[in-house]
Order: C-alpha cells, then structure tokens, then sequence
C-alpha cells in the first residue's frame, strides 16, 4: 500500500502512497488541519467519509464541537460515523465512566451529551443536515439480518447476555450528512420495540443489608423463616462450591456457612425450588461453564437449626422416566395434579440449544419424569424468565427469546381436569420487557423485580401485575442510599416474613468483557408497601 518510491512532502504528512496520505495534526486548530489536507491533495468537493471510533469524547467538549462544526463547512458532500458511549448516570454507565477515569481517560462528551437525542442535536446544531442515531442494540437487532447474527453468535459459546446487552445499550452509532447526494449513505432508522408503561409517581426505598455476601447466578430458598440458603453462583474469587447461609437474628442478618453431607459442584444459573410442606429444596440445572451443563437433580434436606453453621443432607435423585436435556437459565416451580405434587420445568438454553421451548414435569413422590397432557398455546422458547407457582399451575413472565429480545408476555399454566391448560393474561399496560429479573406471586399479584431491558431509559425497578385483571404498574428503585451501583441482574430474591411486604435481593452483578468485574457486595431489601397499598 505504500509505495517507496514517492517524492518525499513536507508538512504534518508521515506516511504516502498513490492511494494513502496519513497525517499527523492536530484536529484542534482548524487552519493547520485545512492546510494540511490541501497539501495532501484533498478534494474538498468530492464525497468524503469522516470516521470517528472512540475519538472525539476523549477532548474537552469545546474542542469535539469544534471539530464537528469545521468538518460540516468544509466538506460539503460528506457522512460523519461517529461511535460513543452514552448514558452515564445509570449503575452500568457508572461502571463505564469509572472504568475509563481509572484509565485516566474521562469521556468528556457524557455530561452534556447523554443521550441520543443530545448527539443528533448536537450535529444538527453544527452545520450537519440530516442525522441518524442508534445505540447498538437497535443496531444490532434491526438491522444485521437474522442469519448474520445467527452466525456471529455461533462463533464461540456464549453466556454473557446482560453485559451483552448492557454495553450495547451505552454505546450508539451515528451517522449525519452533508449534501443531498449522501442521504442515501445515512443509517436506516431500525424499527424496535416500544413500551409505554404505566409509572406510578412512589418509588420504592432500598436499604443495604449490612453483611458481606456477593455473587453472580446463584440461587436461594428458605430454610426457615430466618434463615436462607445460598447455592453456587460464582464470585471475584472464583466458582462457589459450598452453600451459604443468611441467617436473621435480633441484631440483623449474618452469613453462616453451611455443612453439606455432599458436594454440589460448581453450578451457575440453576434453580432451587421449596419441597411442599418445608424441610428441604429440589436443586436442578445450571452449568460449570457454557460447554459443560450439570446433569444431576439433587435433593436438599434442611436440619435443625444451629447459630453456627447450617447443616443441610444432600442426595442425588436418580429419577425414572424420560428426563428432559440438560439446560440452565430455566425456571422451574412445583405444581399439583389429581393431588400430586409435580416439579415443573420450563425453558432455558444448553450447549446444542441458544434457548429451549419445551417443558416437564417431575413426580416429586415417585421421582419419576411424567408427561402430563398440556392443552393451549405454550409461550414462545425463552431463557432468563421466571415461573412463580400460583393456584396450582404456574404463572411465567418475561425471559430472552430465541431472537435476542427480552420478553414482556405473562402466561398462566392453569389446572385442569385432564391436565393443565396455557393461558395468556393481555396485560395493560405492558410492562417493560426483562429478562434476568425475580418474581414472586402475593395473593393474586404477580411482583417482578430487577432485569434487563434494551435500554438504558428502561432499566427496569419493579413491576406489579394484578393476574385477575391484567392491570400492571411500573415503580421505579429509590437507591440513594446504596453506596455503589446497584445492578439487578444475574442476583436472586426472597419475600421476606416480616409483617410487611419487603423483598431481599441478594447478589447480581456483572462480568463484563470490557469493563472488568461489578458484583453488589452485599444484599440489599426493598420495601413494597408503596406498590402493594
């Protein structure tokens, strides 16, 4: 590409060849950049594409105006791409702006430029005639063809959807234009989801729970009304084997470690469900890595109460019948027929399936996998949602679809004669779609709590859903009272006992690829008496 041949040219040119000029100037000073692409042989008239990767929030805001404006007056044929980071006032973009002020690189744009909006004001105001902004979801998703983005995410195992998700929703591709010949090099305005939800004016207040407990896919369940176990999850020191346990004492919550009669591996993103009548927990799914699922059931017995360590008998359930693949990211609750309890699964992904559509149901007495009639339209396949017993069927909310967006539906697996039935609640408003979130049904409503959502504006707080009228209202999490960003996926939940509705959030959190490690270092509760009346 470069040719040594050339006659050398003075000025700010480093590098030349017949088809190459780089040079080396300072994008500041306006004349000396003018003066030196003329040098270079630049036709002003003639189409010209600018790019900018990352470049321009790394100056002083001042000087990138600058430079966006003498850009537009001087090439009046011309396409500006521009990709940056948006949103930093949100737990991931606090991360984001901590992680490039450790760099000692400030993105200086954020502040006065935060959102979408913001940025195609800004190149509309500087001389560019049309502009067209995505984040890098709506990039993603509305306009690479389904078979690339089938192809791309084939290319490797994956699990990190949230931080996926999370990183696109702060970053945004921009296009704008000088000259009517180069409207037509301009981004597609990508058609995406749209919600309208109902938010309430309360927001509900959340409090840390002062004890030190991180982790990231784990699972919890009541032992007792005071104490919950902990499962798997992984944390900054690595995979946890050992079950944990939060004990609620007079002077509040502590962490107790829990002797088990049997290891129970290394899992992430499984489910541990309550037997019926109490005493101890169903333990299924999850995965070590995303190559590698975990295969087993096991049972989980609770013993007696002890102050210092927790004691917990475990045994593999060798179950007969047909059992379905191995999965993680499902949901799973018990459910009854003809007087029988049943462990009900649901969904999730392995390492042949991105996302799984079927369901089972196992004899929690017999220990055997039955196939029970199920009448209806079941929900689409889905990973990352929540199934909550209730009337006893099930209630199923939200998850990641097979195409890559989260899910907003709610469907009933009601009881019937033969068997169950599907049915779907026409929720109104709908809710923000989530995946990743915790629901828990209290009386005849549905709360869901946390998730991830496309966009950044959407991160979702709390949901509440009446399932006998299919009403719903948003309320967004007062956290002004946590000390760090407060990230509400990946994490598990308990309604607490209390006397008044309150839910406990325990882990969450993110490792993302570019941003390194964020895990909420302790537990946090969130009081429901606004959402609840």
């Amino acid at each position: 590409m470069l040719d040594s041949c050339l006659a050398p040219h003075t000025g700010p040119v480093y590098m030349s060849s017949s088809q190459y000029r780089l040079l080396g100037v300072d994008v500041r000073e306006e004349p000396r950049v003018e003066e030196a692409l003329s040098a270079a042989g630049l036709d002003w008239a003639a189409p010209t594409l600018i790019l900018s990767e990352v470049v321009l929030t790394y100056m002083e805001t001042q000087w990138s105006d600058a430079v966006i404006r003498w850009a537009a007056k001087l090439l009046p044929a011309s396409v500006f791409v521009m990709y940056e980071q948006i949103h930093p006032d949100d737990p991931f973009g606090r991360v984001m702006q901590d992680h490039f002020l450790k760099l000692n690189s400030a993105l200086r744009a954020l502040r006065q430029y935060p959102d979408l909006s913001a940025q195609r004001r800004r190149f509309l105001d500087k001389g560019w005639e049309r502009c067209v902004c995505l984040d890098m979801n709506d990039f993603y998703l509305g306009l690479l063809p389904q078979e690339e983005r089938d192809r791309v995410e084939s290319l490797e195992p994956f699990d990190e959807h949230e931080e996926w998700h999370g990183k696109c929703s702060h970053y945004f591709i921009l296009t704008a234009s000088r000259g009517p010949s180069m409207e037509p090099a301009l981004l597609i305005q990508a058609s995406v989801p749209s919600v309208s939800p109902s938010w309430s004016p309360s927001s509900l207040n959340v409090c840390t729970v002062p004890v030190r407990l991180e982790g990231l896919g784990l699972a919890s369940a009541w032992m007792r009304p005071d104490a919950v176990l902990l499962t798997g999850g992984s944390s900054r020191g690595g995979r946890v084997t050992e079950p944990r346990s939060l004990l609620r004492g007079q002077e509040g919550w502590r962490s107790i470690g829990v002797e088990a009669s049997a290891d129970l591996g290394v899992r992430l993103y499984h489910t541990v469900s309550p037997l019926p009548g109490g005493g101890g927990a169903v333990v299924y799914g999850g995965r070590s890595s995303p190559l590698r699922p975990a295969c087993d059931l096991l049972k989980v017995t609770f013993g007696p109460p002890c102050p210092d360590a927790e004691k917990v008998c475990v045994e593999p359930v060798k179950c007969a019948g047909n059992p379905p693949p191995p999965r993680w990211r499902h949901a799973a609750a018990v459910v009854s027929h003809r007087g029988r309890d049943f462990l009900f699964v649901f969904g999730g992904k392995n390492q042949s399936e991105s996302v799984l559509g079927d369901s089972s149901f196992l004899n929690l007495d017999q220990q055997n996998w039955t196939e029970i009639p199920v009448e209806g339209t079941a929900p689409a396949a889905r990973h990352s949602h929540s199934a909550c017993s209730y009337r006893g069927g099930v209630v199923v909310f939200g998850g990641l679809s097979r195409q890559g967006v989260p899910l907003g539906d709610t469907s009933l697996l009601v009881p019937t004669d033969r068997g169950f039935c599907w049915e779907r609640i026409a929720v109104q408003p709908p809710p923000v779609p989530r995946y990743s979130h915790r629901a828990h049904v209290l009386g005849d409503r549905l709360v869901v709590v946390g998730g991830v959502w496309l966009h950044s504006e959407g991160v979702p707080g709390v949901v509440v859903i009446s399932l006998n009228t299919g009403s719903s209202m948003e309320f967004r999490l007062d956290t002004s009272s946590v000390p760090w960003p407060l990230m509400l996926h990946s994490f598990c939940s308990q309604l607490m006992d209390t006397g008044e509705p309150e839910l406990l959030l325990i882990g969450g959190g993110g490792n993302c690829f570019s941003f390194g490690t964020h895990l909420n270092p302790q537990p946090v509760s969130v009081d429901l008496r606004p959402a609840l009346g």
